[in-house]
C-alpha cells in the first residue's frame, strides 16, 4: 500500500470515528473564510457591477454640470461637446430639483432629468419594468423607487403635482441611490436625493410653475475612457465635472463600514475557529498520541506520521475554506449592492482573496494542532502506547486550602489549574464573543438619520441599516461559533476528568454537585473574560469609527456580559449533567483498561 493511499485511508476512517468534530471544524473554518471572502472582494464586486450597469445603459465617460445656468455656462457646455476628445455626447438637458413625496407620505429630494423620448447614443437608461418615457408620466431609478416601495402604475407628487410612474430604470451616469444629486442647491454629490426623468417638455414646465432650481448637465463619450483625468484638468471652472471613476468610487461609500466590519469579524471568527479546534485536538491528545505510537511500531517514519495526523484537519479545512468561497461567491452582490441601483452578475472572490481566505483556512488547521501532533511524533513508542491522562502533582498544602471550598467551587478550581491552558482559551473565547456584542449595542446606539425632508426618519438611512445587518450577522456568527465552543470545552472537560469526577462521587460527591463543578470550570474563566470584553469592544469600534458617535449606556454594555455568563451557565449544563450521570464503574474501569 503507497503512503499516500494509507494517508487517505487513515483520515477517512479517523472523520468516520469523528463526525461530531470534523462537522464543528468544518462549520468553524466556513464561517470564518465566508466572512474574510466578503469584507476583502467588497470593493472588487462593487466596481464589476458599476462597470457592468455602465455597459448596458452606455454610461458616460464624464459628466458635466453647471452649477448655476446662464451664457458662460452655457458656453461651457457647447465648447465641450464641440472638443476634440469628446466622440458622442447626450444634452445639454435641464436638471430640477424639487421635493417628491408618495401616497405613503413618504418624502425625498429629488433631481428630474429631462431626457428625450427617444434616448441617444450616451447614457440610455435601461428600463427594468414598465416603459421609457411618455408625456405626463416619469421614470423612477430603481434604487430610490425600491427605497419608495414605489412601482410602475403609482403616482408620486413632485413638486405639488402629480405624475404617474410608467417605468423603473437604472443608469451609470448618477451614483446610486441615495446620491443621485451631484451638484446643485442640496449641496453635492453626497446628498440624500433620488432620481427620476420626465420628458424635457415636462422638465422645464414643473420648473417654470414652482420656480425650482435648475441646473445644466452634458455626458460626454470621450476618445479614450481612460483620459478622464487629463481630460478634467484641461477644462476648470466655470463647470463642475464628474468622471466615471468618480461615480464608481461614491457607489463605495455605502460600503465604508461594511468592508471593515466583515474584515475584523473574520478575524474574530477565525480567533473563535481556533479556540474551539485546539480544545477538540487537546481532547484527543492521548487518543493521538497512542495513534502515533502504533503507527511507530509498524516502522511508520515521522514525516508520515505527522502527514496522518495533520491530514484531517487541514482536508477538512481547506474543504471549509472552499464551501466559505462559494457562499461569499453567492452573497457578495446582496452585501456589495443594497440599493438596487446596479445590475448585473458579480464574478468570485479574486484570486488575492482566495489565497488569502486560504491561509486563513490552514492557520486555522495548524495553530489548533500542530501542538499536539509534534507531542505525539515526539513521545516514545513505549510511552505512546500506554499513554494516559496527565496526572497532576500533589501539594499538600493546596489540598488543606481547597478543602475549605464548596463541593461544585472546589471541583470547578481543580479542574481549572489542571488545565490553565484551556482556561485561558475559554476566557479569550468569551472575550472575543462580548466584543462582538458590544460593537452590536454600540452601532445600534447611535442616532438614526433618516432621509426624510424635514431630517426625520420618513426614509431609513440605507448606510446605516446596512451597517447594522452586517454587524449583526457577524455577531450572530460570533455567538453560534462560541456556542459551539462552549459545548465542547464542557464535554472535553468531562471526558478528560471522568476518573477524577468518578472518585469524587465514590467519596460522596452528588451527581448535581459533579454538573456543577463542570458548569463551574466554564464559569471561572469566562468572568475574566467577558469583563475584559467590554473595553476591548469600545476601544475596536473607536479604532475604526469615523467622526463622532455615542456609547450607550453602561447597563446595557455590562448587562450583555452578564448575560453571557448566564448563557455559559445554561449551555454548560446540558453537557455536565450528562457526564455526571455517566456510571462511577463504567468511569474507572475505562481509565485503568
Amino acid at each position: 500500500m503507497g503512503s499516500l493511499v494509507l494517508v487517505v485511508r487513515l483520515g477517512l476512517a479517523d472523520v468516520r470515528r469523528h463526525r461530531v468534530q470534523a462537522v464543528m471544524l468544518l462549520l468553524a473554518v466556513t464561517v470564518a473564510t465566508a466572512t474574510m471572502a466578503l469584507g476583502l472582494s467588497l470593493r472588487g464586486v462593487s466596481d464589476a457591477l458599476y462597470e457592468q450597469t455602465r455597459a448596458a445603459t452606455a454610461g458616460p465617460d464624464v459628466v458635466a454640470l453647471s452649477g448655476v445656468t446662464g451664457p458662460a455656462q452655457t458656453s461651457a457646455l457647447a465648447a465641450l461637446a464641440d472638443d476634440p476628445d469628446v466622440v458622442a455626447h447626450q444634452g445639454p438637458y435641464r436638471v430640477v430639483y424639487a421635493d417628491l413625496a408618495t401616497r405613503d407620505s413618504l418624502t425625498s429630494h429629488v433631481v428630474v432629468h429631462g431626457f428625450a423620448e427617444t434616448p441617444g447614443s450616451v447614457d440610455r437608461p435601461l428600463v427594468t419594468s414598465g416603459r421609457w418615457l411618455r408625456p405626463g408620466g416619469a421614470v423612477l431609478e430603481r434604487g430610490f423607487a425600491t427605497a419608495l416601495g414605489v412601482g410602475v402604475g403609482d403616482h408620486v407628487t413632485i413638486a405639488g403635482r402629480s405624475y404617474p410612474v410608467v417605468g423603473i430604470a437604472v443608469t451609470a451616469a448618477t451614483s446610486i441611490y441615495p446620491w443621485a444629486a451631484q451638484i446643485g442647491p442640496y449641496g453635492g454629490p453626497s446628498d440624500s436625493t433620488g432620481l427620476a426623468w420626465m420628458t424635457r417638455a415636462d422638465a422645464q414646465a414643473l420648473a417654470s410653475s414652482r420656480d425650482l432650481p435648475v441646473t445644466m448637465a452634458l455626458d460626454l463619450k470621450l476618445r479614450d475612457p481612460a483620459a478622464t483625468e487629463s481630460f478634467i484638468d484641461a477644462h476648470p471652472v466655470p463647470l463642475t465635472l464628474h468622471s466615471w471613476q468618480f461615480t464608481a468610487e461614491q457607489d463605495m461609500v455605502i460600503l465604508r463600514n461594511s468592508q471593515p466590519i466583515l474584515v475584523v469579524g473574520s478575524w474574530l471568527l477565525g480567533f473563535l475557529a481556533v479556540t474551539g479546534v485546539a480544545a477538540l485536538a487537546a481532547g484527543r491528545a492521548v487518543e493521538q498520541t497512542r495513534r502515533a505510537g502504533l503507527l511507530k511500531a509498524v516502522g511508520a517514519t515521522p514525516g508520515l506520521i505527522a502527514t496522518v495526523l495533520l491530514t484531517e484537519y487541514l482536508a477538512l479545512a481547506l474543504a471549509g475554506d472552499a464551501l466559505g468561497l462559494v457562499i461569499a461567491h453567492l452573497t457578495a452582490p446582496a452585501i456589495a449592492s443594497p440599493t438596487a441601483s446596479r445590475i448585473g452578475d458579480a464574478a468570485g472572490p479574486g484570486g488575492a482573496t482566495v489565497v488569502t481566505a486560504t491561509v486563513l483556512a490552514v492557520a486555522v488547521a495548524l495553530l489548533s494542532t500542530l501542538r499536539p501532533a509534534l507531542r505525539a511524533m515526539r513521545t516514545a513508542t513505549v510511552t505512546a502506547l500506554s499513554a494516559t491522562a496527565h496526572r497532576p502533582r500533589h501539594r499538600p498544602w493546596l489540598t488543606a486550602l481547597s478543602a475549605l471550598l464548596p463541593t461544585p467551587l472546589l471541583l470547578g478550581l481543580r479542574l481549572t489549574a489542571r488545565r490553565p491552558g484551556r482556561a485561558v482559551l475559554q476566557a479569550c473565547s468569551t472575550a472575543t464573543t462580548v466584543i462582538g456584542i458590544v460593537a452590536l449595542l454600540i452601532i445600534g446606539a447611535q442616532p438614526e438619520r433618516g432621509y426624510g425632508l424635514d431630517g426625520s426618519s420618513a426614509l431609513p438611512n440605507l448606510r446605516d441599516e446596512h451597517d447594522r445587518r452586517v454587524m449583526l450577522a457577524v455577531t450572530a456568527l460570533l455567538v453560534a461559533l462560541a456556542v459551539v465552543n462552549t459545548i465542547t470545552f464542557t464535554w472535553t472537560t468531562a471526558m478528560e476528568a471522568r476518573a477524577n469526577m468518578a472518585v469524587a462521587r465514590t467519596l460522596g460527591a452528588t451527581p448535581g454537585q459533579i454538573s456543577m463543578g463542570l458548569s463551574t470550570a466554564q464559569l471561572l474563566p469566562s468572568l475574566p473574560g467577558a469583563l475584559a470584553g467590554v473595553p476591548l469592544g469600545i476601544g475596536l469600534f473607536a479604532m475604526f469609527a469615523l467622526g463622532k458617535w455615542t456609547l450607550p449606556p453602561s447597563s446595557w454594555l455590562f448587562g450583555a456580559a452578564f448575560a453571557t455568563l448566564v448563557a455559559t451557565a445554561a449551555l454548560t449544563a446540558l453537557p455536565a449533567r450528562l457526564a455526571a450521570r455517566q456510571p462511577v464503574a463504567r468511569a474507572l474501569s475505562a481509565e485503568t483498561a
